[in-house]
């Protein structure tokens, strides 16, 4: 018994069609965009701000609130059941 139920030989055969249609250039491809997009995300986690919510400068806050851009809004529209 394999995965979930799945014997070795289904996996076999689903590895197969995969190869037929995509193909090992595009798979590789594909594999490498993932690897690289995850190495990405893992060290933009390390990277990432370390600095307490209670360490944050009020007055960057402010500035940053500043530079909001306005926008108009649409009504909404009622139902007319």
């Amino acid at each position: 018994m394999g995965l979930g139920g799945i014997s070795i030989w289904q996996l076999l055969i689903i590895l197969v069609i995969v190869l037929l249609l995509f193909g090992t250039k595009k798979l590789r491809g594909m594999g490498g965009d993932l690897g690289s997009a995850i190495k990405s995300f893992r060290k933009s986690m390390k990277d990432g701000d370390d600095k307490p919510v209670d360490q944050v400068d009020p007055e960057q806050l402010e500035n940053d609130a500043d530079e909001a851009v306005d926008a108009d809004v649409a009504p909404a529209q009622k139902d007319k059941a």
